[in-house]
């Protein structure tokens, strides 16, 4: 393998990105540093973008086992700012050690990875429990999130199951990214292009609401209450949008 002092630059997507690794690999290269196409180049930065060709991909996919794939998959997700070079040495390693690559964790990267993409699945399986919908009128549910990891994907996948029969939009407020589902599918796409200016309840959302306010605060006994305890089980971080609890923020 050969150094390189040259900063790659991917399109913004993870298809291109793992093109990218399998070039790099294939060419031999260390490089730099990897980044998407927002990146900034300093005034001594040496950047380069390589012409991806996206007849190139399936190809490179086909030959990465499926365990390894979702692994990069979770750590192109993370907000970690070297991830993609974590991607590209954890990949080489998969293209040594096979599908055996997860029990090296005593190679530092494989380690590191490994905690990113845990990290990824934490939140993404908190979050699944912590987003909270509201009914709008024309009974669309609508729910907001801020999650550190870029994680709007995989919770869309799962309310595509649990709320199959529902129209319903996710905001990730963070990234200022919505995921809007038909009943068939769900698409992500930038909330500066919908017209979306106004969150309008239903009148029975805010019946409901207020009701559940008033039987939490009832059922409540103030000599039992264990703060400790509940943001052990209900970080202090995900209450904004809870509904019982945003007003103790």
């Amino acid at each position: 393998m050969k150094k390189s002092n040259y900063i790659y630059i991917y399109p913004n997507d993870f298809t291109s990105l793992i093109t990218l690794l399998g070039e790099l690999a294939k060419s031999k290269i260390l490089p730099l540093n990897i980044q998407d196409k927002n990146y900034i180049p300093g005034l001594f930065d040496k950047v380069i973008e390589l012409d991806l060709s996206p007849l190139n991909t399936p190809a490179i996919i086909s030959h990465i086992d499926k365990n390894i794939l979702n692994t990069l998959f979770y750590l192109y997700l993370s907000n970690h700012e070297y991830k993609e070079l974590i991607m590209y040495y954890f990949f080489l390693y998969s293209l040594k050690f096979k599908d055996k690559v997860f029990f090296h964790r005593d190679i530092n990267i494989v380690d590191k990875a490994l905690k990113i993409v845990k990290y990824v699945q934490n939140e993404n399986h908190k979050l699944k429990g912590f987003t909270r919908f509201k009914e709008l009128k024309r009974h669309i549910l609508y729910a907001e999130i801020t999650c550190e990891n870029n994680i709007i994907f995989l919770l869309s996948n799962h309310f595509k199951k649990r709320l199959k029969n529902e129209f319903w939009i996710i905001k990730d407020v963070k990234r200022n990214i919505l995921s809007i589902y038909d009943k068939k599918d769900f698409y992500l796409v930038d909330a500066n292009n919908c017209n979306l200016k106004e969150i309008i309840l239903s009148e029975e959302e805010q019946e409901i609401e207020d009701l559940w306010k008033s039987f939490y605060k009832t059922i409540g006994i103030k000599e039992r209450q264990n703060d400790r305890c509940r943001l052990n089980f209900m970080p202090k971080k995900y209450w904004k949008y809870i509904l019982e609890v945003s007003d103790e923020i």
